[in-house]
């Protein structure tokens, strides 16, 4: 009989563990838990969240959406179990954290062909191996995988936002509501005054933040999407009135106007008693926490039940070390899923157990393993953590650029995020090309180079649209824009022959 071992319980790796089980293939599941904790992680279950209590859109025409409906065709655990728990979250799907967890480690541990072994891993055992110990991997099991790669792991901070009691909130200066009135309005709003935002910004930007050590300076980075609040407000005095405080789709019915700026609650479990911060990722120190979040409308006197906190993530270089399918290329009967493959997200690290486990039991009986459509969300994974075509990818670009100026007789414009203008285009070639820079939330461009077009936010709105637009920004004369448009310079005639 064919037999996997699979290192942690997380959403990863409880996905491994059920799709090769539910294949009729044995599995040794290996989970730290409640032997060690890292420093993150606090219930005894399996499949902790503990960031957001979020899984993101459920809209079939978001990204989100359809990977959920992707892997609920692949006989997902994760979103079988997020749908059992569910809480009201407007149009996301959100869950009571424990009775998901619980819902998970039942459904693994009545598995008959799952043996479930708890303690620390330090080495990777014999045979078929999928490593899905997260980003929080302990120490001495970081060390084994570390050389075994022979790489240097890459690393950057996440955050976790607070929580607070219902019944400590001040509902005389809240409302329920959701933007645009989309699905059940389940968010509790504070919505801020001019005034009120300004000195919450105030105190935000000078509240003390817990200190990083030396080593971890050195390497510190943020998730974007997972970015601190005291970062966020960093940037600027407005910035997070383009972030987690937009006010837009809302309406206070105290004023009957569109708030300043506006923090929502989600519901934290399914009896609706705590309610977490929505966006409020934070390493301010705990009594800074209480003193500067206490400033929200409604929340003088709230009673917090978890504060946020901040973690340092490792993860691999997937792209130089692993396949498509996962697999370590160096040695493929050991596989590595979840976050720590650099896929970012909960029902992506999700995704990736379930594709992982699906080329192992392929393999193990006698299938080739075929890598998903690249049309698909599932496929789209697979490349993106194993696409090692960097260089290639400036030539390839490169060359794209002269065939379309070659046959435009204008040149392209270059439309992408600052930091991969600056890691995947900084050749100076491409200094030639006009650059569009898509970089939300903040109130100054941070690339330092030359540009045309700054797209500043994505949730803009303009009188008879309905949704969101994107506002841009333009440098430049009308004398420039005219040699960005097709036919300028008397090129027109040229173009047509």
């Amino acid at each position: 009989m064919s037999k996997v071992s699979v290192i942690g319980a997380g959403l990863a790796g409880c996905e491994a563990a059920w799709a090769l089980a539910r294949r009729g293939i044995d599995v040794t599941l290996y989970e730290m838990k409640p032997v060690k904790y890292s420093p993150a992680h606090h219930y005894e279950g399996f499949a902790e969240l503990v960031c957001s209590n979020s899984l993101k859109a459920m809209r079939l025409n978001s990204a989100a959406g359809l990977l959920k409906a992707e892997m609920k065709a692949m006989d997902s655990l994760v979103v079988r179990c997020a749908e059992q728990t569910a809480v009201s979250a407007g149009g996301a799907l959100a869950v009571d954290r424990e009775a998901f967890s619980d819902a998970m480690t039942k459904a693994i541990r009545e598995l008959p062909n799952v043996t479930v072994v708890t303690g620390e891993v330090t080495e990777l055992p014999a045979g078929n191996v999928i490593v899905a110990s997260g980003p929080l991997t302990s120490e001495a099991l970081s060390e084994t995988i570390g050389r075994l790669c022979g790489e240097k792991y890459l690393s950057f901070y996440d955050a976790s936002a607070p929580i607070v009691t219902k019944d400590s909130i001040d509902m005389e200066r809240v409302y329920f509501a959701t933007r645009y009135d989309r699905g059940e309005a389940d968010y509790i709003n504070c919505s801020f005054n001019k005034e009120e935002y300004e000195a919450f910004h105030e105190a935000l930007v000078n509240a003390k933040s817990v200190e990083l050590h030396e080593f971890e300076k050195e390497y510190f980075k943020v998730y974007e999407g997972c970015m601190p609040i005291e970062v966020l407000a960093k940037r600027g005095l407005d910035t997070m009135r383009y972030g987690p405080l937009r006010p837009v789709g809302l309406r206070d019915p105290r004023t009957g106007h569109r708030p300043w700026a506006n923090i929502q609650l989600r519901r934290e479990n399914a009896a609706g008693t705590m309610y977490n911060i929505v966006g409020f990722q934070t390493n301010l120190l705990f009594p800074e926490q209480k003193r500067v979040f206490s400033m929200i409308p409604g929340l003088e006197n709230a009673e917090f039940v978890r504060y946020g906190v901040m973690h340092r993530n490792t993860f691999l270089d997937s792209p130089r070390l692993l396949d498509g399918f996962f697999r370590l290329k160096k040695e493929p009967r050991i596989s590595f899923a979840g976050q720590m493959t650099g896929v970012e997200g909960y029902i992506e690290s999700a995704a990736s157990g379930i594709l992982a486990a699906y080329a192992v039991a392929d393999r193990l009986q006698g299938k080739e393993p075929l890598l998903p459509p690249p049309e698909t969300m599932m496929g789209a994974l697979c490349r993106y953590i194993s696409d090692e075509s960097v260089e290639d990818f400036q030539r390839d670009v490169l060359t794209w650029l002269h065939i379309v100026e070659d046959k435009y007789h204008a040149k392209p414009i270059i439309y992408t995020y600052y930091k991969f203008k600056e890691q995947y285009l900084s050749a100076p070639v491409f200094d030639d090309y006009p650059y569009w820079i898509a970089h939300y939330y903040v109130d100054k461009v941070q690339y330092k180079g030359k540009w045309k077009f700054w797209q500043h936010t994505d949730v803009g709105k303009l009188p008879g649209i309905k949704g969101y637009v994107d506002f841009n920004i333009y440098n430049g004369s009308y004398y420039e824009l005219k040699q960005l448009c097709i036919g300028s310079n008397n090129n027109e005639k040229k173009f047509m022959e």
